[in-house]
């Protein structure tokens, strides 16, 4: 396996994003490209492990820090207006497959966790680019805000949207692992700012992609966690039931937290993703 990559992409308002690469060994034809769009507060190389079983499965696998993220340039937290992330997405979308997909003819796949899974389904709800596969792990289609953090919402995007605040998150609910939940509240790189615009983001966009399912019409795979503390499996449980199953394959994971890929008892998750990446983008014969 080639080593890991790591080089600046310049966004299109000038903005240095961090972004990773997870190549094949070279002249080896991936069976499809894996764009991993990560979660709030967090960072892309959290994905490495992920990104490494990929690579044995025969995907080249790509992430980015988004704005505001990890390695990335930003404010923590902090969105210069409401579509930003989805702009930094369409660019990155657009560059994987102008100088991977298409040069290796091969499918374009994106794998979105939480705030990032989100993000991802927005882009394809709004149809911004062809892509040819979704993923979506524990999406934070429902973020249960109360009615007292909607109001805040309101008033601080009336004040200063750029101020912010905490953002809620317990770190000991991520996963059962104490490993995990350790290394994340000791990596630097992780952070707990959210800005009014960027919650604003999320909480307009969840129910939008939910009143959409019917309408889906890009294979998906959604996994999430039946126990999850952070966002509401109630909106990924709401899209599954709206949504052609023919289009969306589901799976609930109950007992887990919200990170399922960094849960102890994760070996059903990536039996999940691999049989679903079996049928999209077949190894070759």
């Amino acid at each position: 396996m080639s080593d890991t990559t790591q080089a600046p992409f310049t966004a299109r308002d000038g903005l240095n994003l961090a972004l990773y690469d997870w190549p094949l060994p070279s002249r080896v034809r991936p069976r499809a490209v894996v764009l991993i769009v990560h979660g709030l507060g967090e960072h892309a190389w959290r994905y490495n492990d992920v990104a490494h079983r990929l690579n044995e499965w025969g995907f080249f696998v790509r992430a980015y820090d988004q704005r505001g993220h990890g390695d990335s340039g930003g404010a923590p937290g902090v969105l210069p207006d409401d579509d930003a992330l989805l702009d930094d997405l369409y660019e990155m979308v657009d560059d994987t497959r102008r100088h991977i997909a298409e040069p290796w003819s091969c499918p374009l796949i994106l794998l979105g966790h939480s705030m990032g899974g989100l993000v991802s389904a927005t882009f394809v709800q709004r149809g911004m680019a062809r892509v040819d596969g979704l993923v979506l792990s524990s999406p934070a289609l429902d973020a249960g805000l109360s009615g007292f953090k909607r109001w805040l919402i309101g008033l601080m995007m009336r004040l200063s949207p750029d101020s912010t605040l905490g953002n809620g998150l317990d770190a000991t609910k991520i996963s059962h692992d104490p490993a995990v939940v350790q290394a994340y509240q000791r990596d630097r790189r992780v952070h707990d700012r959210i800005s009014a615009r960027l919650a604003r983001f999320i909480d307009d966009n969840g129910p939008v992609v939910r009143a959409a399912a019917a309408r889906w019409s890009v294979p998906t795979l959604l996994m999430f966690a039946g126990d999850d503390r952070l966002v509401n499996p109630a909106g990924s449980a709401a899209f599954a039931s709206a949504a052609p199953a023919p289009m969306v394959v589901s799976r609930r994971f109950d007992g887990l937290y919200h990170e399922i890929f960094n849960e102890r008892d994760n070996a059903a998750v990536f039996d999940t993703l691999r049989q679903w990446l079996d049928r999209r983008a077949p190894a070759p014969v």
